[in-house]
């Protein structure tokens, strides 16, 4: 059996790998279940939560992902933008049957642009309601065969996509870096994701 003692690990941490160090190092630094680590002999980095010494020695759970293809950055950006386009286009069309009703110029310009920040709104609701759904996403993320799951690749209950799509408030405020992180992350999770716990995947080629 291995002593775990005297094991040596290469840890990532901003981005650069640092060791190797002894396990009882690692107890006096910052490991989360996701930072990366190797040790002699592996062909690639894991995550702490999947080495059983370090699950024991900082009370991780170990969280099994199934296998999956994640949806890329330009996938997720293109859904967004179907959605978006398709909530425009229901927009119009309200206003258009106010209008029915509304003859004053002043009064129906002022009306279409009070609304327009009620999109993002809708934006939200919908997506709360449709990642829930047995689809697992909105228009957009179906037609691009792209949807909503937890680690486990299964469907997530409506509280779980509230907060996802609520938590997407961390994502944009800072310049949009919460999306762009999906870059920088081993399973192209952005930071309302994390805050989640999904995934965003795509379906298999084969």
């Amino acid at each position: 059996m291995e002593d775990q003692s005297a094991a040596i690990y290469t840890i990532v941490i901003n981005g650069k790998p640092e060791g190797p160090y002894t396990i009882a190092y690692l107890k006096n630094i910052n490991v989360q279940p996701g930072t990366f680590i190797r040790k002699p002999g592996m062909d690639d980095y894991k995550e702490a939560h999947e080495f059983p010494e370090l699950r024991a020695l900082f009370g991780f759970s170990y969280e099994q992902t199934a296998p999956q293809y994640f949806a890329s950055f330009d996938q997720r950006l293109l859904a967004a933008v179907i959605d978006y386009f398709i909530l425009t286009l229901v927009y119009i069309a309200v206003l258009l049957v106010g209008f029915m009703f509304i003859t004053d110029k002043e009064q129906r310009l002022l009306i279409g642009v009070s609304f327009i920040p009620l999109i993002p709104v809708f934006k939200l609701i919908y997506g709360s309601f449709a990642d829930a759904t047995t689809h697992q996403g909105s228009v957009g993320k179906r037609l691009l065969s792209i949807r909503v799951t937890d680690q486990k690749g299964q469907r997530i209950s409506f509280s779980i996509s509230l907060l996802r799509n609520v938590a997407k408030i961390l994502s944009v405020l800072p310049l949009f870096f919460g999306y762009l992180y999906i870059f920088l992350n081993k399973k192209s999770q952005s930071w309302h994701d994390i805050a989640a716990n999904t995934l965003v995947i795509k379906d298999r080629l084969i």
